[in-house]
């Protein structure tokens, strides 16, 4: 890109590849070469080659992809121009017979590698316990999700025939279901949540500058763990009112290969680069795992905030799952009667050929 895209600002390139706008960035930085042959010409012995170009990226943002595919390529990159302009320029300096030999003892810098790059990672990828708390550790939240249904589901039901008090109408039973599940889950996230906080997860940080390296920083301060917390109970909301309609609209065997799915292009979309992927893989940008993964990283590294967007569509996840869930209470409701029925008439049928058998050998009832 020209240099006139960010008003010849090396900050401003920082902040665009804060901003998201790219994977990352190399900046020659203005008068490098006059700087060079300076150096050279007053035998300036403060001369930095690491003074001449720039390596911006955030490791932070994906913790996979820019190690494994974006710094190899720019270290690739770094060692090909050094080593192809030592070439040059060394055999640039060997026929200019205008710089003082002591010019070049003084400065050997100059000589080789004569330039170099600085790198700035703006949010280094760390410590290393925080890696389950963004990435498979999130596995979690699915499971506990959909297990919760069949944990509940015998407590929920002897609300149809309790002892001792009337039993309470569908529509009671489907408003209760409804809290206690939002409910449970409200407290489950807590849990998931403490265990990143038990294994020392920094959530106390404060924010730092978007153009400058920061270790550890943190989106919201102490408010952190809070808005964390608020992200998981969103989430496994997302995933598990997904699970708990489909289980009982389907119910078994099917419910277990909608587990497979479920986790599947969750796990498929949320821990893998979606930028970098096909077109067709685009519908993880709506998938619940993928926005739970970007808004943690957000909020425990301090990154570019797309946390307004990231809630929205777990919101929108929940709200949609939870208005299908009377219809789905209603079709396990259905499902279990028109069950009930089809087991009772088979146990009149046989009861019936029993008691024709019996009456046929004049044994008697």
């Amino acid at each position: 890109m020209a240099p006139s895209m960010f008003n010849n600002d090396p900050i401003a390139v920082r902040r665009a590849v804060y901003d998201f706008r790219a994977h990352a960035a190399i900046i020659i930085n203005a008068n490098a070469t006059a700087l060079l042959q300076q150096a050279l010409e007053l035998g300036n012995t403060t001369y930095d080659p690491k003074g001449a170009a720039q390596i911006i990226y955030v490791s932070a943002r994906d913790q996979n992809t820019i190690p494994t595919y974006v710094v190899p390529q720019l270290t690739s990159l770094e060692m090909l121009v050094t080593s192809q302009f030592g070439v040059t320029w060394t055999s640039a300096l060997l026929q200019n017979i205008t710089i003082p030999r002591a010019n070049l003892a003084a400065v050997p810098q100059a000589l080789s590698p004569a330039i170099g790059f600085t790198t700035f990672d703006l949010r280094p990828f760390g410590p290393a316990n925080v890696t389950p708390a963004v990435s498979i550790g999130l596995i979690y939240l699915i499971i506990i999700a959909f297990f919760s249904f069949t944990f509940f589901l015998p407590i929920h039901m002897k609300f149809l025939s309790p002892r001792g008090h009337p039993a309470l109408h569908f529509y009671q039973l489907i408003i209760w279901r409804w809290l206690a599940t939002t409910g449970a889950y409200f407290f489950l996230s807590l849990g998931y949540s403490f265990v990143a906080l038990a294994f020392q997860v920094p959530f106390s940080n404060g924010p730092a500058s978007p153009t400058e390296p920061a270790i550890n920083p943190n989106a919201y301060g102490k408010g952190t763990f809070v808005v964390y917390w608020m992200i998981n109970f969103l989430g496994i909301s997302a995933l598990g009112l997904a699970c708990e309609n489909v289980a009982m609209a389907l119910g078994n065997p099917w419910v277990a290969m909608w587990l497979v799915v479920w986790v599947v292009s969750n796990v498929a979309t949320g821990f893998y680069s979606l930028d970098l992927s096909p077109a067709f893989y685009r519908w993880g940008y709506a998938w619940p795992l993928y926005n739970i993964v970007e808004a943690s990283h957000q909020v425990l590294f301090d990154l570019h905030s797309r946390i307004g967007l990231n809630i929205g569509i777990l919101f929108v996840w929940f709200v949609i799952n939870s208005m299908l869930f009377a219809p789905a209470c209603y079709l396990m409701g259905w499902e279990q009667q028109r069950a009930a029925k089809k087991a009772a008439k088979k146990e009149k049928e046989w009861m019936s050929a029993m008691s024709k058998q019996r009456s046929r050998l004049g044994i008697p009832k």
